[in-house]
């Protein structure tokens, strides 16, 4: 057992991140070696536009669940690169409407084949064992848990709980 994994939930974040981490780190590298220039971080953005015509910045920070400065700061990049453009919306002059370049469609196509080939290679890794099968599930539980929870509220309690004298 290895330290992180001796420290239970004092390291969940830290566990969740390096996981995060390296499988974002096997993906990009997936999309270099077949020569498609595509971070997985902007993934959710393409997975969302590739089903809609056009989201706001406000549509999109909602659905990938991220700030609304976050998703504009994702939609800036995407636009240096060419990869989307926005528009102001007709009904409202002060949404931004964010839509696929012709460059951005080009690329949805050539990354659609990779998505399908995670799919089934995450199907083949999760399906070597049992306990992986519960991870989704599980860390959807726990998504669903800390949108309850207010955990520093939480742990301050307990911490002035447990630091109260003797007597009082």
């Amino acid at each position: 057992m290895n330290l992180y994994q001796s420290l239970g939930h004092l390291v969940l974040g830290s566990r969740l991140r390096r996981l995060s981490e390296a499988f974002l780190s096997e993906i990009n590298k997936a999309y270099q070696t077949v020569g498609i220039d595509f971070d997985a971080s902007w993934f959710p953005v393409f997975y969302l536009l590739s089903k809609n015509d056009a989201l706001s910045i406000k549509e999109l920070s909602e659905q990938i669940e991220v700030s609304h400065p976050a998703a504009s700061q994702l939609i800036t990049n995407l636009k240096k690169k060419g990869l989307v453009s926005t528009d102001t919306c007709a009904d409202d002059g002060r949404r931004q409407l964010v839509t696929l370049t012709a460059e951005g469609r080009d690329l949805l196509k050539q990354i659609m084949p990779v998505w399908e080939a995670i799919s089934q290679s995450m199907a083949e890794l999760v399906g070597v064992d049992e306990t992986i099968k519960q991870l989704l599930p599980a860390i959807s539980a726990l998504e669903n848990a800390f949108r309850q929870t207010k955990l520093a509220d939480n742990i301050v309690q307990k911490l002035n709980t447990n630091l109260k004298p003797a007597g009082q």
